[in-house]
């Protein structure tokens, strides 16, 4: 090991965990630093990709994370008259492959529990600004805290430490579209393997994820969402519930019985997703990590997955290089070269998905099935699915051990199975 290093993380969600976890492990001091005073899982549920489940498999919790995700074989969306835009399945790449779908409420709990109590965590602290040069940061209390040998900010999204990178911000911005989210018990929902999306051109999109159970809770869930622009949000509040969910039912009336569950504003959480491309991800002694580094759109579902590879890249990263510059150009170089391509899909297919261009979602519809279904093309869609595509032309490596572990741990009851053209 490099000499024992201390090590600041300034935000305690999925990359501030992980990399808290990593370094620890490695013998470094670590402290946490997290504004809210009860740290806890933000948002309803996501879906691990198999680049995602590596890493959780290298830090051996996948058997802790199969025992409450739930196995995702296939995305399908279509239109309200039940005409399909999207198909993809898992196997097309290999038949062992899975996505898992997972409550954030679980990982957070399971990440947490890694921990076991390792680094110092500081609840209720808000990092207003640090001397990167000195790896010293001050509070919004204005106390002093360091100096340390690396200062990892992972803030999030909207993070406010990432400007402070001179010259580093290429883009950051707010999309003008949002979401609404929340968890909704799965029941007899028929799809248990599968992420459903139901479309109205681009200007509307209703999705429902399986993602399991979380400790304390054993009922299977989905995670429902509903796409619309940010300015809407208090025009829906203010139209009530009843237009929308005649709306919702109109729509989907398939999902009808997941949607009687929907009966007050409350229970619906707002979502804002921030585009951010970052030329330099790091200065001085402070890097960048997770949302804060590479935030995007989640039409790709990649932001967990993203995050976790961020932690073992600069776990390895800080294991070969020690804590200095060599180490952050070095992780910098790694996870660009894979996270770019990412940012650039997603800018890309956003629009034809949430958006008011209707000649767009027109487009999509012809064009997205039979490009999925064309050799090239569906190898390349089904990487991008599954987290490994690495730039163009290029794949992230799977251990085959890692591929076996899930072929082998993720094995679900007979009586959750669906048939293959459910």
């Amino acid at each position: 090991m490099t000499e024992r290093l201390r090590i600041a993380v300034i935000g305690y969600g999925t990359a501030g965990q992980a990399v808290s976890i990593l370094l620890t492990r490695d013998g470094h001091e670590v402290e946490i630093f997290e504004r809210v005073p009860t740290p806890g899982p933000v948002g309803a549920g996501f879906l691990l990709q198999p680049s995602g489940l590596q890493v959780l498999w290298q830090m051996g919790l996948l058997d802790a994370v199969r025992a409450h995700a739930a196995p995702v074989h296939r995305l399908y969306g279509d239109t309200p008259c039940e005409r399909a835009v999207m198909d993809m399945r898992y196997d097309g790449l290999d038949a062992r492959l899975h996505g898992l779908g997972m409550q954030r409420g679980a990982l957070f709990s399971l990440l947490d529990q890694a921990r076991a109590g390792a680094g110092n965590l500081h609840a209720g602290v808000t990092i207003a600004a640090v001397d990167a040069e000195q790896g010293r940061l001050r509070d919004s209390e204005g106390r002093l805290h360091g100096p340390f040998d690396l200062v990892v900010a992972a803030d999030g999204a909207a993070s406010t430490l990432r400007s402070t990178i001179a010259g580093g911000a290429g883009l950051d911005r707010v999309y003008p579209w949002g979401a609404l989210w929340c968890l909704l018990p799965a029941e007899d929902w028929p799809h248990v393997q599968e992420l459903r999306q139901r479309y109205v051109a681009a200007r509307k999109m209703i999705g429902l994820l399986p993602v399991g159970t979380r400790p304390g809770d054993d009922t299977p869930r989905l995670s429902f969402f509903w796409s619309l622009p940010r300015t809407d949000f208090e025009r829906w509040q203010a139209d009530g519930m009843t237009p929308w969910l005649d709306e919702l039912h109109a729509l989907w009336p398939q999902a009808s019985a997941r949607f009687a569950h929907l009966s007050d504003a409350g229970q619906l959480a707002r979502a804002v997703y921030r585009d951010a491309v970052m030329t330099r991800w790091h200065q001085g002694r402070m890097v960048l990590a997770g949302d804060a580094a590479h935030a995007m759109s989640p039409q790709l579902g990649q932001g967990v997955n993203m995050a976790l590879l961020d932690a073992l890249a600069l776990r390895d990263a800080v294991r070969t290089h020690g804590g200095g510059a060599a180490a952050l150009q070095a992780y910098q170089a790694q996870r660009r070269a894979h996270v770019a391509v990412y940012q650039r899909w997603s800018r890309w297919l956003t629009p034809l998905f949430q958006s008011d261009r209707d000649a767009w979602a027109k487009t999509r519809d012809v064009l997205l099935g039979p490009m999925g279904r064309l050799p090239g093309g569906r190898g390349h869609m089904l990487r991008v699915l599954s987290g490994t595509q690495q730039g163009w032309f290029g794949s992230l490596t799977l251990d085959p051990a890692f591929i076996d572990a899930l072929a082998t741990t993720m094995e679900i009851p007979r009586s959750n199975a669906i048939t293959a053209g459910a």
